[in-house]
């Protein structure tokens, strides 16, 4: 597809920002919100966008989207899987949530949850949960990523390595139809792995964006986990796999 002017001016504004807007874009460029759809759609159909509500994000096999851009999207989904997600916390119990945006909405849940122990090596996380004084939290140490608040790397593993908690509750940035949860950072994907193992149960919570979507690095397999929080029914295939795999998959509406 050969790009105008402007679709290749609108490229790179969300390459840059991780997000664009249909009615910003309508204002930056004088023109009709029909004539920006239509560019949107133009572009997502020759693959370098992805349309989402309201807008656009890049599409990309191998760095995600901005945390600013990924907290804004499908925000009603995930607020309604984190309370799926939440209702299946009993009080008296422990997790540990991992980085994104879709458990920190479920942070979000725990607010009122009684008695309860939060490890995590996710900031975000840890800031909304401070408003709960039946919240005991731990955050682990490590690197810094400043771009997502999260905490990574050995030292971030070997922390999480010290626990045996009820719960893992985490999120992946793509889920492909062979039921693998994919990554983008291998200082992540380690971490995950190590959370996994470090629970009784464990809960993916993802909105239906992450299906299709291609990461290069391999966390785990919903065979290998109790549950999956979605907001949309999973493909045929993939449902029928997880009845097999004794996976229950929870449809958040």
């Amino acid at each position: 597809m050969a790009l105008n002017f402007r679709q290749s001016s609108i490229l790179d504004i969300a390459r840059q920002d991780g997000r664009v807007a249909v009615e910003d874009l309508a204002q930056r460029f004088d023109v009709t919100l029909q004539t920006i759809r239509r560019d949107l759609t133009e572009l997502a159909e020759a693959g370098h966008l992805d349309r989402v509500h309201g807008g656009a994000v890049p599409r990309t096999g191998v760095a995600n989207i901005g945390y600013e851009a990924r907290r804004k999207m499908n925000e009603a989904s995930k607020a309604a899987i984190a309370r799926a997600c939440a209702a299946m916390i009993p009080d008296n119990s422990s997790m540990i949530l991992n980085l994104g945006t879709t458990t920190e909405a479920v942070a979000r849940e725990l607010v009122h949850h009684r008695n309860i122990t939060v490890v995590t090596n996710n900031m975000n996380v840890a800031n909304v949960l401070v408003a709960n004084p039946g919240c005991e939290i731990m955050v682990a140490g490590g690197a810094l990523r400043r771009s997502d608040g999260g905490l990574v790397g050995e030292l971030t593993t070997q922390f999480i390595e010290q626990f045996k908690v009820d719960f893992a509750i985490i999120g992946t940035s793509a889920l492909d139809r062979d039921g693998d949860l994919l990554d983008f950072d291998l200082a992540e994907v380690r971490v995950s792995r190590a959370i996994l193992q470090q629970a009784r149960q464990a809960y993916l919570v993802t909105d239906h964006s992450k299906l299709g979507r291609s990461a290069p690095a391999r966390i785990a397999s919903l065979s290998e986990l109790d549950a999956v929080f979605t907001d949309q029914p999973l493909p045929d295939g993939l449902t029928s796999a997880c009845e097999g795999w004794g996976t229950r998959v929870v449809v958040a509406g």
